[in-house]
């Protein structure tokens, strides 16, 4: 599976999502796409785009768009807060399916 780590997720948070293969937005040349941009060129590359922004459910319309997005929920986007939510979120990737918002919460 393709990973995109949006800008506000560490990007040490990539190693810890192995087998998959993961990108940062930075790396794959999309920083300061607005977040609807940075979806729609994301649905062509990558099966999930990452992120902690818990309002992007309600700011974009991901109807159609053929990517499924994981929303972290920790008490920062420091990597300490976040690690520990990768395990849910990987089992929680198994069942996503495109269009749709997964909700990782400690």
């Amino acid at each position: 599976m393709r990973l995109l780590l949006d800008e506000c997720v560490p990007k040490r948070l990539g190693r810890l999502l192995g087998p998959h293969e993961v990108q940062t937005v930075q790396q794959a040349g999309w920083s300061g796409l607005n977040t609807g941009a940075l979806l729609a060129r994301a649905a062509t590359s990558f099966d999930v785009f990452v992120t902690v922004d818990q309002g992007i459910r309600y700011q974009q319309n991901l109807v159609g768009l053929k990517i499924c997005v994981a929303v972290l929920v920790a008490r920062s986007n420091d990597i300490r807060a976040l690690e520990l939510l990768v395990p849910k979120m990987l089992e929680g990737l198994q069942v996503a399916a495109p269009g749709e918002v997964i909700r990782v919460a400690g």
